[in-house]
């Protein structure tokens, strides 16, 4: 049985993430995203089939054409992500630069 595959491995692959930024604003049909890229059809149609089982598109069909359409939503869940290790990051990287300030003031030399 194949794992589900997540939004996490979607966004990994440039070329997916290529294919997203064409259909964010506009859906497309399978050939105007493919003649986008130096790549085969196939390997095109290979990203689109991941980015439905992730949930970032969904194909709908039109006469004779399929057109992809985002889903952006589903990144929500990348946001989050981030956000919770961009907290952690801000906090530590806080208290780095207090410590540093701290201890970075002119020490008084003692006289004897």
């Amino acid at each position: 049985m194949e794992a589900r595959r997540d939004v996490f491995q979607a966004i990994a692959d440039p070329t997916r993430r290529e294919i997203i930024h064409l259909i964010a604003h506009e859906p497309r049909h399978l050939n105007a995203i493919a003649e986008n890229f130096d790549v085969s059809r196939q390997a095109i149609s290979l990203h689109i089939k991941i980015l439905v089982e992730c949930g970032l598109i969904e194909i709908r069909q039109q006469g004779r054409e399929r057109y992809c359409a985002a889903r952006l939503e589903k990144l929500q869940e990348v946001q989050e992500w981030i956000t919770q290790y961009e907290s952690f990051w801000k906090t530590k990287i806080q208290a780095l630069k207090n410590f540093l300030e701290d201890n970075s003031s002119p020490r008084k030399s003692k006289k004897k």
